[in-house]
């Protein structure tokens, strides 16, 4: 589904992302894990065409979008829950989740408010209430479905747990595999290496703008590298 290929990204003389590749297949969850400054965000910025490569391709379903403004790589099925959340001050919970459905126009807008609404409880309770105004997991629960309001085939999901207390962390990655499970292909960018690897089909080690390891999950999981450097072992 995705397909990222000797990628490179500058910002100025520093070089933030040095010949990353790596693929995504429909229906996975893929988790990219690294330490902080390994270049995690810059790759999802770049798959979103929020940043523009140095070098390197992006395909999405086999079309190159390294190119791409960012509102036609959501148009054609590919959406970013960035990090920190950024819901928008100001306007209510619904309007937010509108924002997200901003360049749909089609009958089946309502019925997805409803999923979104059902899949988060606690939003459609706070459906008028202003988005600056709710927890950090409620904010992030809003933009996961802000982003599920595009409909997308890929969720690209940045640092879901960050700031977050454990309980609302486990119904994060609750969510995220709720939202595979019906159907949306996952790739996950996550300091929580073990919550993210447990619930990855696959998954990469990114250092320094590298990827130095791969494998399944449940491999890199018991790699002792990766227990020495993210998981405490």
């Amino acid at each position: 589904m995705l397909k990222v290929e000797n990628l490179f990204v500058k910002y100025g003389l520093i070089e933030a992302i040095h010949d990353v590749s790596f693929h995504v297949e429909q229906g996975e969850i893929v988790s990219l894990i690294g330490a902080n400054g390994a270049g995690k965000t810059s790759i999802l910025r770049t798959i979103s065409g929020l940043v523009r490569p140095s070098g390197g391709s992006i395909t999405f379903e086999g079309k190159a979008i390294e190119k791409e403004a960012p509102q036609k790589i959501v148009m054609q099925g590919l959406s970013q829950v960035p990090e920190g959340r950024h819901v928008f001050a100001g306007l209510t919970v619904q309007e937010n989740l509108e924002m997200g459905a901003f360049l749909r126009n089609d009958s089946e807008l309502k019925q997805d408010y409803e999923a979104v609404y059902r899949r988060f409880p606690v939003l459609k309770e706070r459906k008028k209430q202003d988005s600056a105004t709710l927890s950090g997991g409620e904010q992030q629960m809003l933009a996961m479905g802000r982003a599920l309001m595009s409909r997308p085939k890929l969720l690209l999901l940045d640092e879901p747990s960050m700031g977050l207390a454990p309980i609302f962390i486990r119904e994060i990655f609750s969510i995220i595999e709720e939202i595979k499970a019906q159907g949306t292909t996952v790739l996950l960018i996550e300091q929580n290496a073990n919550m993210a690897l447990s619930i990855a089909d696959r998954g990469y080690v990114l250092e320094t703008g590298k990827i130095v390891l791969e494998g399944t999950g449940q491999e890199l999981l018991t790699s002792e590298s990766v227990k020495k450097a993210y998981l405490g072992g």
